[in-house]
């Protein structure tokens, strides 16, 4: 509503109850070029634009993005905050003191609530105290009685034997293993409101017992931070909690969270975030601008501050093309990801662009802006298309928002046309990838390094036939390569050479969990059935899924019979063939490959394949994607050029090659929307809307004021808003302060701030000990942060602190006025009971690092005013005067040692009446020597924040 831009607010088209602000009018052709990633940044700050927080030279400084880009900060104020528990519970607690504060100081604390939209999830809570295997496969490498289960159906005619579910009473006994016309649910740990099936029987069974302990562990070890979330849920607006079982937060914030489009009270705006979990980018898969920051960065945008950077470079990487038939969706992220990683696109944004694009599905794109870590971007952007409102169909999004959401973001273009036509925005550089140039791989035959293009797979072979024995070579003399060995196997003769594929394991491992490749290998399957394809009896086949999620949406898209009808049966959930534990070969099939000295192969879509591991007398064994391990088990033999040999024969003696076989990325996408994304989101919907029994059944107390427990030691009223006044005092000088710390370069947020476990020797042990706690129960650091006296007591408690006062790694310091070597806490204290300031000195680069809210918090409670460094990483810096301590630079070329100081000197620190960004001071110390320093305050909110005391104490005066 302070917007000075009012006057663009425009009606919605056909929706002309919604208004929206039209950016794209207001922005003229200087919007039409910018990246729509910026686009959302512009109209962040026209929507608003307050003459404070974010000004109209800001607006004008992403407008004019072109010229401005790596020259200017500007602030953004993200539309909703994402937070996990270990993050979320400090920003929680400060907001239940600051309700005590306002109180003292005569204010309503009902009216104290987090600015935005705020969403916690509990997921960082649950510990692994008990685990069972549930299922083991043979060969048994601890000895005793194997649990083997051999899954083969006709034509083999080997019956499995027949074994109950271990562990699980509920089980009806043992039965025939697999019929996939059935339905299956999640077979891993899931709430009460989701039955368990035996992945065998498909029957109902209990909880396993280690997920029924280790959820009874997890709701027993942290009630009272739960019951605190619980609190804040009730007592908060904007607040909501995810509860434990829920899921991860990333994956919450992706599937359940994501509005692409906000409305508020009629007014449209796009959707976007700021996260304390890692892989916030996620989103941006979605076109939700969104990336990952520190808790205090997320804190002050939830006090209504904004988050302030550098206004970025575009990296613009154009897809062209049309990927290989036989490209899975893993090939294309990770080629995708290697061409970033060559780009030097480190500390930029990426944006998506080109026809290539919407060949990519939102399972794609999400995980290409996952993996921003991997090529060091701050963001990959996929503005929204086409493909986007698909998959938002099949979520479930109400379609009368879809109507609304598509016309708005035309309104104001941030929907990607697909059409050529269309303009691009210009962009700071481009990449360019051809889609085209995405070859399939597979991996072997004895390294996982060694790739091999599947075109050149049969040349490649016979070339390792030739070779010394070695890394790759077999050494196979050039007059035995071509020899046969007849084999008679139930009744039957077969014939083994040299490439035969005697093990094919499909295997949902880690670099192949997306539903899209293991949908292709059973789609695969169908086409293959339908056509009259099958595979030899002899090839020892599996289906092992990494989890009853994946067998679920395999049975639910249909596929999963006809895997069964090859051979590829679920055999149970576990690593199995990849890490050797393949049922031995049939006696025959190994008589007849050492008799032959053939080199026979496996195949499997799992991650590792060296030699003799598999099986002792196979050799070659090939990594491949889940459908190609069916397409080679198909042929029965690597010594294939997919392109000009068939297959084999189908009905009526049809020659069938791949290409007639192989899903087409359409149809994967249709049944991975259709199938797997649409049960998938209902799921997710369900739980977080029903809870789970023990969150639903957590009482939390409902009063406006947290009733402080005072003997708690996880929750406690921290003292941040101790001397909260109505209006705030003028800065007060700093006099007679002696030096905490006297630290080098490059110390870093590690250092500073609390993390890890708790040591025995430790000031935090200490005081936990006295409440009564054993070392056994201290828990983390990260697990009490909603504890002030453990989290400051924590503060330079790193053991690899080097404090120039004690000349070797350790978190002492001296307390000069009585000369003892202290912990630097316990120091801390007796400075401020003598009330005696303190300060640190510092070398260049303070603060590097991730970003850290302790690393500004811990000090500001220590009693420090100031910290004097030669140089600062900036995100720190900014923290610093957030909470109210004042960043000092040298001048340049100044440094303690030019100065001549020890460090045993206090100092004395005058502030003027008016401070300014960027002004001297002057400092005294005990000695007489006096010298200048910047104070490295960047612009008038900072020196607001100073003023009153930090960003905690200005948001709680304005709630006053």
């Amino acid at each position: 509503p302070g917007s000075p831009y009012q006057s663009v607010i425009e009606a919605l088209g056909n929706h002309p109850q919604k208004k929206f602000y039209n950016v794209s009018k207001l922005g003229g052709a200087k919007y039409d070029t910018l990246p729509y990633s910026i686009r959302v940044l512009f109209e962040s700050s026209i929507r608003n634009c307050d003459g404070f927080l974010v000004k109209e030279t800001d607006a004008m400084n992403i407008l004019d993005w072109k010229t401005k880009q790596n020259n200017v900060e500007v602030p953004f104020c993200p539309a909703r905050v994402v937070l996990q528990d270990f993050t979320g519970i400090p920003a929680m607690v400060d907001f239940a003191a600051m309700r005590e504060a306002v109180r003292n100081a005569g204010g309503d604390p009902a009216k104290v609530h987090p600015a935005c939209p705020t969403d916690l999830t509990v997921d960082h809570s649950l510990q692994i105290d008990f685990s069972k295997c549930a299922i083991q496969n043979a060969p048994n490498p601890g000895g005793g009685e194997s649990q083997k289960v051999t899954a083969k159906l006709s034509p083999l005619k080997v019956q499995p034997r027949k074994v109950p579910c271990r562990g699980q009473t509920g089980c009806k006994g043992p039965c025939g293993a697999g019929d996939g016309s059935r339905s299956l649910g999640q077979f891993s740990a899931q709430i009460e409101n989701t039955p368990i099936l035996c992945p065998f029987h498909l029957q109902p069974v209990p909880e396993p017992e280690t997920v029924l302990k280790n959820q009874e562990m997890e709701f027993g070890r942290n009630r009272e931070r739960l019951q605190f979330f619980k609190w804040s849920s009730k007592v908060f607006k904007n607040v909501s909690i995810m509860p434990p079982e829920t899921g991860m937060a990333h994956q919450v914030n992706l599937e359940y969270l994501s509005r692409v489009v906000f409305e508020v009270k009629d007014l449209l705006y796009p959707d976007s975030v700021v996260g304390t979990d890692s892989h916030t980018t996620m989103v941006n898969g979605l076109g939700i601008l969104g990336w990952g920051v520190g808790g205090i960065e997320t804190e002050a945008v939830m006090l209504g501050m904004p988050v302030t950077f550098t206004l970025p470079e575009v990296v613009g990487c154009e897809l062209t093309g049309a990927a290989s038939p036989l490209a899975t969706s893993i090939d294309i992220v990770l080629s995708i990801t290697k061409h970033l990683r060559q780009a030097d696109v480190a500390g930029k944004f990426v944006e998506f662009f080109g026809s290539g694009v919407s060949q990519l599905s939102v399972a794609d794109r999400t995980t290409i802006a996952n993996m921003c870590p991997e090529y060091g971007a701050i963001l990959s952007f996929f503005p929204v298309d086409n493909v986007t409102l698909k998959h938002l169909r099949h979520t479930g999004f109400d379609k009368a928002k879809l109507e609304v959401m598509e016309a708005y973001l035309k309104a104001v273009k941030l929907f990607r046309n697909d059409e050529s036509s269309s303009r691009e925005p210009e962009y700071s550089q481009v990449v360019q990838i051809s889609l085209s140039s995405i070859t399939p791989y597979v991996s072997g035959p004895k390294r996982s390094q060694d790739r091999v293009a599947v075109d050149n797979m049969k040349s490649d072979f016979q070339a390792c036939l030739n070779e010394k024995s070695g890394v790759k070579g077999f050494q196979i003399a050039v007059e035995k390569q071509n020899d046969i060995v007849p084999v008679q196997y139930e009744g039957n003769e077969y014939k083994l050479s040299h490439g035969c594929i005697v093990i094919a394991a499909v295997i949902s491992c880690t670099n192949n969990c997306n539903p899209s490749v293991m949908l292709a290998a059973g789609l695969l399957a169908k086409k293959a059935v339908e056509a009259g394809l099958v595979v030899k009896p002899y090839i020892r086949t599996s289906l092992s899924p990494g989890s009853g999620m994946v067998t679920h949406y395999l049975s639910s898209s249909g596929v999963l019979p006809y895997l069964s009808k090859l051979g590829f049966e679920v055999v149970g959930y576990g690593c199995s063939t990849c890490v050797g534990n393949t049922a031995p070969l049939p006696e025959a099939i190994r008589n007849a490959i050492k008799q032959g000295d053939i080199v026979a192969c496996g195949v499997l879509s799992g991650t590792k394949n060296f030699e003799g591991r598999l099986c002792d007398c196979v050799r070659a064994n090939y990594l491949a994607s889940p459908p190609l391990v069916v397409a080679y088990a198909i042929a029965g033999t690597v010594r294939i050029d997919f392109e000009t040999e068939p297959l084999g024969a189908g009905f009526n003696g049809k020659s069938i090659y791949l290409r007639d076989i192989w899903p087409t990325r359409s149809e994967l996408h249709a049944v991975e929307e259709e199938c797997v994304i649409s049960s998938m989101f209902k799921e997710l919907k369900e739980k977080v809307e029903k809870g789970n029994k023990r969150w639903n059944l957590l009482e939390a107390p409902e009063s406006t004021l947290f009733p402080w427990d005072l003997k708690s030691t996880y929750i406690r009223c921290p003292s941040f808003f101790d001397k909260l006044a109505k209006e705030p005092v003028s800065p007060q000088p700093i006099e007679n302060a002696h030096v905490l710390l006297y630290l080098g370069d490059a110390v870093t947020t590690d250092h500073i701030s609390p993390a890890g476990s708790i040591a025995r020797s430790s000031a935090a042990a200490k005081y936990l000990t006295n409440k009564g706690l054993t070392p056994r129960e201290f828990n983390s650091y990260g697990a009490r942060r909603g504890n002030d006296a453990v989290m400051t007591r924590g503060t330079f408690a790193n053991i690899k602190l080097l404090n120039k006062f004690i000349g070797k790694p350790a978190p002492k310091t001296v307390h000069f006025p009585s000369g003892q070597t202290l912990d630097v806490f316990e120091a801390a204290e007796l400075y401020q009971k003598e009330g005696v300031p303190v300060i640190i000195l510092a070398g260049k680069n303070y603060g590097l690092g991730s970003s850290r809210d302790w690393a500004a918090k811990g000090p500001f409670l220590l009693g420090v005013k100031a910290v004097l460094a030669e140089s600062y990483e900036k995100v720190h810096k900014s923290q610093l005067t957030g909470i109210g301590i004042v960043p000092l630079q040298f001048l340049p070329g100044e440094n303690p040692s030019t100065l001549g100081l020890t460090g045993r000197e206090q100092f004395s620190i005058l502030f003027p009446p008016e401070l300014s960004p960027g002004m001297t001071l002057d400092i005294k110390t005990s000695t007489g020597k006096v010298f200048s320093v910047i104070a490295l305050f960047e612009s008038d909110v900072e020196i607001t924040l100073y003023k009153h005391g930090g960003s905690l104490n200005f948001v709680a005066r304005r709630f006053l």
